[in-house]
């Protein structure tokens, strides 16, 4: 439950905090007070959009911050884990929003997240329900939606839509190639003469330089031969060869270190050197030996690194890039050149797709056909309590046939695919006996809409257990013994729920648990807006104001007293 709602510098609220009760929660106030700031400092905790034109005049940044309990209940707990936030150990929720002239942030649990995370965390605990949203039962597009809340039917949708993402997806792969289909034979000519261009030439990944190396040899073969034969003559075949020589020095040490040991290492590096040199002069001979002198592979090695160079220049500037160059138009001749059967492929995955889609939407309109029934029935109950004995409350379904509909059905027709379903949803309604029902956008009045609504909500929360239900004037349009008949709906509802409720009627701000009072005073210059809670003799003269307006009499107090008394 909201335990506690503190806001500083928002509006016309300079710092208010209020402390809310289980149960049933009237506020009340005259019209401007400013009970809709106190429903938009609510509405940032939950997620929507801060305006910077709402920070107090002169104020740096506006804050509102609400506590709630019993948050360690239900799904929240590991909502908060998923988004890296950690539950508090004592069940407390401390959601804050700060909005200033420049910027708007949100926390929760002091930790920094997005007005997404906050919608989902008030989605778990919280619906806030305002005079605008009447409305909504005017639009038929919002009944199917409300139907399946209702009936809990989330996950059955959340299944119909990834069959529904995953055939929409199909079907624009498929457009996507048709559209293609043109540019890809007017590309096939090009791209069959670089095929065959790359493949005559067939580089390979390291060819260019392997090829490189092996031209510097030839190039340079006089100079290696004659280097290679002048440096081994050095080694071993010179009057002076430095082999020999080297010999005859490991030979004399070899005598010293008879004579003193302090001879034996030199002697050692003097061994190690007569061997490297005896290695380095094989390795000159050999190599000397098999110098080639071959201008015709020399030119062959320069035209095929002229043809390497010019494909590389071509198609991306290495042969690394021309193999990939010729993998990509290689794939795309592929679909060249069988076109048709990649169209005929994805129409098969298509065709799957759309079986799997109407298997699910099948599914899908059964369970809504079923909490149809319990809702017309639930909700007759309700209008009856709210003084529409003879209500008769239908839920309409409809399909939309179309020869090209996504969806099959066993008769073999075919029906339109709407992201939410196939169905086609709208609440009818005969507000009088012996009449038929008809579109309840078409027939109900104000009043009719309100009462409608309530029971909605009333039936809604009982079967989704929102901790919270917070509603803002939902009594527009009805009076008297009807009103009373509302309030007695919310007091019910308040058994099992914490339910703030904002309203003007007396009938039902005297069934309320707890009662507060907005209020709007000039201090200096400037404009204030506070709330406060009252005593049980504050509140029947806030009722008996709401009786008769600002003179309060007292057969107002005494009638406010009756209707506390119940």
């Amino acid at each position: 439950m909201l335990r506690s709602l503190s806001i500083r510098d928002y509006a016309l609220i300079e710092e208010l905090e209020v402390e809310f009760e289980s149960g049933l929660n009237i506020i009340t106030g005259e019209t401007g007070a400013g009970k809709s700031i106190l429903l938009g400092a609510l509405g940032l905790l939950l997620g929507d959009r801060a305006s910077t034109e709402a920070v107090r005049s002169g104020a740096k940044k506006a804050v509102v911050e609400g506590l709630f309990d019993s948050a360690d209940e239900g799904p929240l707990p590991d909502v908060l884990r998923s988004h890296d936030i950690d539950p508090s150990d004592n069940g407390v929720l401390i959601v804050r929003r700060e909005v200033s002239s420049n910027n708007s942030r949100a926390f929760i649990n002091d930790t920094p997240t997005t007005l997404e995370v906050l919608r989902e965390v008030a989605a778990h605990s919280i619906d806030l329900h305002g005079q605008h949203e009447h409305q909504s039962l005017l639009r038929p597009e919002t009944h199917v939606g409300l139907l399946d809340n209702f009936g809990g039917l989330g996950g059955l949708v959340e299944t119909y839509r990834k069959h529904y993402r995953s055939v929409a997806d199909l079907r624009k792969e498929r457009e996507e190639l048709a559209r293609q289909e043109e540019d890809l034979r007017k590309q096939k000519e090009l791209i069959e003469f670089q095929i065959e261009e790359i493949d005559r030439a067939a580089p390979q990944l390291d060819e260019q330089d392997e090829l490189e190396a092996e031209r510097r040899i030839l190039e340079n073969s006089e100079r290696l031969y004659e280097a290679t034969a002048q440096l081994y003559a050095i080694l071993a075949e010179s009057d002076e060869a430095l082999y020999d020589r080297v010999v005859i020095v490991r030979n004399q040490l070899q005598d010293l270190a008879r004579i003193d040991a302090t001879f034996e290492e030199t002697l050692g590096e003097v061994r190690s050197a007569e061997i490297a040199m005896k290695e380095a002069t094989q390795f000159l001979q050999d190599y000397n030996a098999r110098i080639e002198f071959n201008p015709e592979r020399l030119d062959e090695i320069r035209e095929r690194l002229g043809e390497l160079d010019f494909l590389a220049r071509k198609f991306g500037g290495t042969i690394e890039a021309v193999l990939l160059h010729r993998k990509r138009i290689g794939k795309t001749y592929e679909l060249a050149a069988n076109f048709e059967g990649a169209i005929a492929r994805i129409t098969e995955q298509i065709d799957d797709a759309q079986e799997k889609l109407s298997q699910s939407a099948h599914r899908l309109s059964q369970k809504r056909h079923e909490v149809a029934e319990r809702i017309e029935e639930m909700i007759g109950v309700e209008l009856a309590t709210l003084g529409m004995p003879h209500a008769q409350f239908v839920v309409q379904f409809d399909l939309q046939e179309d020869p090209d509909g996504w969806i099959n059905f066993s008769d073999g027709s075919r029906v339109v695919a709407y992201t939410s379903g196939a169905d086609v949803v709208e609440f009818y309604i005969s507000a009088n006996l012996g009449e038929n029902p008809k579109p309840l956008t078409k027939v109900a009045s104000g009043g009719e809409i309100s009462r409608i609504m309530l029971g909605l909500k009333a039936i809604l929360a009982k079967s989704e257990r929102l901790p919270i239900l917070v509603f803002d004037e939902i009594d527009s349009g009805i009076s008297g013994a009807i009103a009373r008949r509302a309030g007695e709906t919310m007091h019910r509802l308040a058994q099992f729920h914490q339910i703030i409720a904002i309203t003007h009627l007396p009938q039902i701000a005297s069934l309320g648990d707890t009662h507060f009072v907005v209020e709007k005073s000039i201090e200096g210059d400037r404009t204030k807006t506070h709330i406060r809670r009252l005593s049980e003799s504050e509140r029947a003269e806030q009722i008996a104001s709401l009786l008769s307006g600002e003179a309060v009499s007292e057969a107002a107090l005494e009638s406010a007293r009756e209707l506390i008394g119940g």
